[in-house]
């Protein structure tokens, strides 16, 4: 089983432009999510796609593998599915989100043991959610799970809502889950993926992964318990030397 890291990288971001070449202590974001990408073992290779010059020159300075792609892609998951298309040769393909430096290299390993499973279409993964504000918050989605941790549905509300019960009292009484936007897939599925329109619960919740669920495709899922960082805004920056560079 051949397995391909990508990890999607765009110049253009409404909130924090330039995103993947942001310093973070000496080195770009995406150097250092490429590098924590490399630590893993399951990978045979990984590439950055990005559709602007600058993030490619900065990518080869550091020696970095990475291809260019299109400018109309709609999501990291096109992006991906143009890269598998280029790139032959390959099993599964994880689509590795490119505002994550410090992403945990298990993390990787772990969606990739999903794979071991041979009828595994998509895979993610999902961590309990311990606090009140991520429970309730609308921008992490939550995601409830089968018996065999597959991917019932995800959304941006409150899911399962829990009958007789007050709100403050939820999380001691039911296991929530939020989800982690990594993705797997295998490289067939992928190009089927792309090719699918959006359905009505994607419309309505913003969440892409609810295409596929809508067309029947089976999404398993791992639970991690490591935690990681997104950066999307000058603050979470600030947060991420905080936390890693006491700075």
């Amino acid at each position: 089983m051949k397995i391909i890291g990508i990890i999607p990288a765009r110049y253009a971001s409404s909130r924090l432009p330039g995103k993947p070449l942001v310093d973070i202590a000496g080195k770009s974001m995406i150097q250092r999510v490429y590098e924590q990408v490399k630590n893993t073992s399951c990978l045979q290779e990984v590439i950055i796609a990005t559709d602007d010059s600058r993030i490619e020159e900065h990518v080869q300075s550091f020696g970095g593998n990475v291809v260019m792609t299109s400018s109309t892609h709609q999501s990291g998951t096109d992006r991906c599915a143009e890269v598998v298309s280029k790139v032959n040769g390959f099993d599964i393909a994880i689509n590795i989100q490119g505002d994550e430096p410090f992403i945990n290299p298990l993390q990787i390993e772990l969606l990739a043991s999903c794979f071991n499973k041979p009828e595994t279409q998509i895979a993610t993964l999902v961590k309990k959610i311990h606090t009140p504000d991520e429970l309730f918050n609308v921008n992490i989605p939550k995601v409830v799970r089968n018996i065999h941790s597959e991917a019932i549905y995800f959304s941006r509300q409150t899911i399962p809502y829990l009958r007789g019960f007050e709100q403050k009292d939820w999380l001691s009484q039911q296991t929530y889950f939020k989800h982690v936007g990594i993705y797997g897939y295998k490289t067939d599925i992928l190009a089927e993926l792309t090719k699918l329109p959006m359905g009505s619960l994607e419309e309505t919740e913003a969440l892409e992964q609810l295409r596929w669920i809508e067309h029947g495709y089976v999404i398993q899922t791992a639970e991690t318990e490591h935690e990681t960082i997104a950066v999307d805004t000058k603050e979470d920056l600030e947060r991420i030397l905080q936390t890693y560079f006491n700075a």
